[in-house]
């Protein structure tokens, strides 16, 4: 029996779908302190992660993700919370869907499901078999807490990917979607190429496939670019990050203004993408603005990059290497 598959229906109702921002960002202005899980804060201050999602639902997010990312028993065993990825995932889950079902207006819950944090075999020590649980248990809590589809994001490894994948089949019927991170050079840290990602994650059955997190707007622009010539059908998910990331003191603060990822909202949706937001670095405010931008006709953005305020940091700078530092941890910042 096919399933139903609210992410295609609301895609296609909105043409292009404007996804939250960062989570992280906002939970350290509340308090939470760098390191520490935000996944804790589910069921320790559940009122301030309501308060995120609604204020990415009234700035235009039409499809929340959930405070999981981090959610998995291989994240969660860093802190000490590994006993608890049924009760953390799914009032993560719960928490979303009230915010979602309190909008006046259709908004979708995705389950956040990040990477575990260890390489596979043979690399590593982690076993195809072992993260496929982990994975399974982490998309059977968010499904039993209310979640419309799975998301599995900022993804270096094709079989991490995969295993996340199965997992969460073996687990619910939900839909799933997955992004992976090109912050290597247009590759991720795994060396997987834009179009060797398009045409793997392709054949997984996905309801929508991307990018995330990364180096800022032109990184993710030309990955969505690359996989959009690949494939000229899949649905794309753009989710950049404010910018790219500056120490000012103890403070990682992004350059990317309201504005300047207005701007990149426009110009990737005019490259193919069909799904818009932000990663780390992103608020409200500039959810707002790409709400407003993407109101304005397709093919409106012009030409070319649309940092003109940035500097794009290298592969190997400081600031480049602390991006990738902070994804591996945690993709809300």
């Amino acid at each position: 029996m096919t399933q139903p598959n609210p992410l295609q229906d609301l895609v296609a109702e909105q043409g292009v779908l404007l996804l939250d921002g960062a989570m992280g960002t906002l939970l350290m202005e509340m308090g939470l302190t760098s390191g520490d899980p935000p996944e804790d804060w589910n069921v320790r201050y559940p009122e301030r992660i309501e308060e995120v999602h609604r204020r990415y639902v009234d700035a235009g997010s039409r499809l929340i993700l959930t405070n999981s990312f981090g959610g998995s028993r291989f994240r969660l065993k860093l802190h000490r919370l590994d006993n608890r990825v049924t009760e953390l995932n799914r009032a993560a889950a719960g928490i979303a869907r009230r915010a979602a079902d309190a909008a006046p207006h259709k908004v979708l819950v995705a389950g956040s499901i990040g990477p575990t944090g260890e390489l596979l075999e043979p690399l590593g020590a982690m076993s195809f078999d072992e993260a496929k649980a982990a994975f399974a248990e982490q998309a059977a809590a968010l499904a039993e807490g209310g979640v419309d589809l799975l998301w599995v994001e900022t993804m270096s490894d094709l079989e991490e990917v995969r295993a996340a994948v199965e997992g969460a089949r073996e687990a619910t019927d939900l839909p799933v979607a997955a992004t992976m991170t090109f912050d290597t050079n247009r590759h991720t840290m795994m060396g997987v190429s834009p179009e060797q990602a398009v045409q793997a994650l392709g054949k997984m059955g996905l309801v929508a496939l991307g990018a995330n997190c990364g180096n800022g707007p032109d990184e993710i622009e030309e990955v969505i670019a690359r996989m959009r010539a690949q494939n000229p059908d899949v649905l794309l998910i753009a989710k950049a990050n404010a910018g790219i990331p500056h120490f000012t003191g103890d403070e990682l603060v992004y350059d990317g203004t309201p504005a300047l990822m207005g701007e990149y909202a426009r110009h990737v949706r005019d490259l193919g993408a069909n799904l818009v937001g932000g990663c780390c670095g992103n608020t409200p405010d500039h959810i707002a603005r790409m709400a407003e931008a993407l109101a304005q006709p397709a093919g409106s953005a012009g030409a070319g990059p649309v940092r003109a305020g940035f500097k794009p940091a290298p592969t190997g700078t400081a600031s480049s290497t602390a991006s990738r530092q902070r994804r591996h941890r945690r993709r809300e910042g």
